[in-house]
């Protein structure tokens, strides 16, 4: 399977909807995964501790293992082809 990479700045989709939710406050919180649907698109923001990612979704940010996000963009470069 080509799998690609997930990096700061990669645009994701979630692909299957997790348990719980974790926000990426400084003290995070558990919230109901309903708050996001499966298809919904947002940027990693950065890499977290326990194999979590921050991901900005239009709700909020939240904290989201890799198995439930997949990359549908790239992290966009400064040279881009027009």
């Amino acid at each position: 399977m080509n799998e690609q990479q997930i990096a700061v700045g990669s645009k994701v989709s979630l692909v299957s909807k997790p348990p719980y939710l974790k926000t990426a406050d400084p003290m995070p919180m558990l919230r109901p995964s309903d708050i996001l649907d499966v298809g919904d698109e947002g940027m990693v923001v950065d890499r977290r501790p326990g194999g979590y990612w921050g991901v900005k979704f239009a709700q909020g940010m939240f904290l989201v293992e890799s198995q439930y996000i997949a990359v549908i963009a790239p992290p966009e470069s400064s040279h881009k082809d027009v």
